[in-house]
């Protein structure tokens, strides 16, 4: 039925193979979220639509990309769901950011036993950028707004001007886009998401900062 969906929704052909290890990883959830946080209680009932096949869609923008950095990764979404859809193709790399030493204890079971594609860094965002020189790609979802998401990549975009981020964003993304437009230059494709009809998910490209 979800690997439906994921056909259905996404356009998303996964192997039986990588479909198992996002089951078992879906597993796993279940068994952490029952004594740590890892989502809002009333999203739990509807984790496959709500976080699996919404964390699935960013990977439909950028299928090619190899070097993903996920900041804030709590529950593994979609920090984890990447790493297993990138273990399809047996390439590319997450580097999972997640300060939370519970939260990344789970990570790094989830990672392990499903054989996804991935590291997790038990730093402050902020830091992280001493700790992964680079990347192409960037997600968050539920972490901030976008100014403040935009000071968290500016260390990678200077060093990789073709960097590209996808923000998962709720019904306020307007406002937080003029907001950001103060102070930083950016491209901008919005994509209507697959799984909610208020919420949006931001590609940003050639982010730079034009005012302190």
């Amino acid at each position: 039925m979800v690997n439906d969906i994921l056909k259905s929704v996404l356009k998303l052909d996964v192997s039986r193979e990588t479909f198992e290890k996002l089951e078992h990883f879906a597993a796993l959830f279940h068994k952490w979220s029952a004594s740590i946080n890892l989502v809002a209680p009333s999203t739990r009932d509807d984790l496959w639509r709500r976080h699996i096949v919404d964390s699935a869609q960013i990977f439909q923008i950028a299928p090619g990309a190899k070097h993903w950095i996920d900041l804030g990764s709590g529950g593994g979404f979609p920090g984890i769901v990447t790493a297993i859809l990138l273990s399809e193709n047996g390439e590319g790399w997450v580097d999972l950011v997640e300060s939370n030493h519970k939260k990344a204890s789970f990570l790094r079971l989830a990672l392990s036993e499903t054989g996804a594609r991935g590291a997790v860094h038990t730093v402050r965002i902020e830091d992280a950028s001493t700790k992964i020189v680079s990347a192409d790609m960037i997600s968050a979802r539920a972490l901030a707004d976008l100014d403040r998401l935009f000071g968290y990549a500016e260390p990678w975009a200077v060093r990789n001007p073709e960097l590209v981020c996808v923000l998962h964003k709720g019904r306020d993304y307007q406002s937080e886009i003029e907001k950001a437009r103060g102070r930083w230059g950016f491209d901008l494709v919005i994509h209507q998401s697959a799984v909610e009809a208020d919420s949006v998910v931001l590609e940003i490209a050639h982010l730079r900062r034009t005012a302190q």
